[in-house]
């Protein structure tokens, strides 16, 4: 049951409770209290390190496409070299008698 303001009836000081029961009513809040901060505390600071581990990927992720990139941009200037290279030393000169 509830009091007008919200607050559960256990928790509400009365004319019958004595200190001792605000004091330890109190204390139970309290420690409510604690126990719920600490698990939220703990559920962002846990989510904060998932979210570093996703950031950290993508970064790595992004690197290696862009080295993969910087790859095929190198083979493919390096095979137009290849064809424009006028230097008749690097072609193949046939062995089989049937292709000469």
């Amino acid at each position: 049951m509830h009091a007008p303001g919200g607050a559960p009836q256990w928790c509400l000081p009365t004319d019958r409770t004595t200190p001792e029961e605000t004091a330890r009513a109190l204390s139970r809040r309290e420690i409510a209290k604690d126990a719920v901060q600490q698990g939220v505390e703990a559920a962002i600071t846990t989510g904060g390190r998932i979210s570093a581990i996703l950031f950290d990927t993508a970064r790595r992720v992004t690197t290696e496409l862009g080295a993969f990139g910087t790859e095929l941009f190198e083979i493919t200037e390096a095979s137009k070299r290849a064809g424009e290279d006028p230097d008749p030393t690097d072609r193949v000169t046939p062995t089989h008698p049937q292709d000469r």
